[in-house]
């Protein structure tokens, strides 16, 4: 899949990501599933750890990944769970300063949206990208509501 990190197409992503059952490595940067950082976190001090969180996973566990990991991926399972978007926002309004990586059913047309929630990092399906999905992320210039990086409204305030 192609990665974009802020904005730009990533040709190696040093993060693995685990399945369920699969074996923490001795080394190298891994994203785990939630329940399997939960189980194992302490074993895994000073490594670098990223986690797989979705919107079936407990928010208040999301939110204790504050400053604990250095990558947090969200899983968008199907267009019509928009959950991550509010977990994004959340992770960011309670100070996450890591890699927030949009993951899963990540489409054209939700990039611009995913960005101003906080998202730094995408995951494209490889038979979704083509270079002109750069071109998504500039198609809106106009904004009514605050975003992870622009927090004022375009309205005056009194």
């Amino acid at each position: 899949m192609p990665l974009l990190i802020n904005r730009t197409p990533v040709e190696n992503d040093p993060w693995i990501t685990l399945e369920d059952e699969q074996a923490i490595p001795a080394e190298g940067a891994v994203i785990l599933q939630l329940a399997q950082w939960l189980e194992n976190r302490d074993a895994l001090t000073g490594r670098e750890i990223g986690v797989l969180v979705n919107g079936e996973d407990d928010l208040e566990q999301v939110l204790a990944l504050n400053g604990q990991v250095e990558l947090i991926a969200v899983e968008f399972p199907a267009f019509t769970d928009g959950r991550g978007f509010s977990i994004a926002r959340l992770l960011r309004r309670a100070g996450y300063q890591g890699q927030l990586r949009a993951v899963g059913d990540v489409t054209r047309d939700r990039l611009a949206y995913l960005e101003r929630c906080g998202f730094d990092a995408l995951d494209v399906p490889e038979e979704r990208f083509k270079d002109e999905v750069l071109n998504a992320f500039d198609e809106v210039s106009v904004r009514y509501q605050g975003g992870a990086s622009v927090t004022r409204p375009a309205y005056p305030q009194s």
